[in-house]
């Protein structure tokens, strides 16, 4: 099986959602400093990158991340092709992308993936490709039990409530934070892996890709 790397590097200087913290990488000991070891400190939050959010992210006293099943993170996925949606993905236009019948794991590959991804931005941009809550309530119809993006946000920028409940209270998993800028649509073998960080709101994780080659 060929493997895709999806997970955006965590590194300094990287983008992060306006107003969450700014990632901070340090040396906490070194070898050139006469430490017997090198230990890298990291300093990020919880929604840094390519992450996995969890429900009390918008639900106060709601599951943390260690409550997400595994059973959802991983499995068969379909990247769909989104990138020709104008505007954000509303329900009559989830309805015109040919998601097959019995997906349930969804990756939306938007217009925020054209060229190198809006990822090669060295800042973050409001104007992203999202979901709306009409769409997020059809997924949730549909049964679909994960969602990931292609940016930071499942949810419009200003507006990002309604999406994440529809999702949420609906029990599906959210990936956020997807560099699917050299992925092909069509159907692979989903892995993520959230850090296990006890009753937090979210988690970065590491999200493959599998392909039979």
């Amino acid at each position: 099986m060929e493997l895709i790397d999806v997970t955006v590097p965590i590194r300094n200087g990287m983008v992060v959602f306006e107003g969450d913290p700014e990632v901070k990488l340090s040396l906490a000991s070194a070898i050139a400093d006469g430490d017997v070891a090198n230990l890298t400190r990291v300093d990020l939050g919880a929604h840094t990158g390519t992450h996995v959010d969890a429900p009390v992210h918008f639900i106060d006293n709601g599951p943390g991340i260690e409550t997400i099943p595994l059973d959802a993170l991983v499995g068969p996925a379909v990247v769909v092709d989104a990138t020709g949606v104008t505007g954000h993905i509303d329900a009559t236009a989830l309805d015109g992308l040919g998601i097959p019948d019995g997906a349930d794991r969804l990756l939306f590959k938007t217009p925020n993936s054209a060229g190198d991804g809006i990822w090669a931005s060295p800042r973050f941009e409001r104007d992203f490709t999202a979901l709306t809550q009409d769409a997020a309530v059809a997924l949730a119809a549909r049964g679909v039990c994960l969602v990931g993006l292609d940016y930071l946000s499942v949810a419009p920028f200003g507006d990002p409530v309604g999406v994440h409940l529809a999702l949420l209270e609906a029990g599906m998993a959210v990936i956020e934070g997807l560099d699917l800028h050299a992925v092909e649509p069509g159907a692979y073998h989903l892995m993520c892996l959230p850090l296990l960080i006890e009753g937090s709101d979210g988690a970065p994780a590491r999200v493959l890709l599998g392909r039979e080659g």
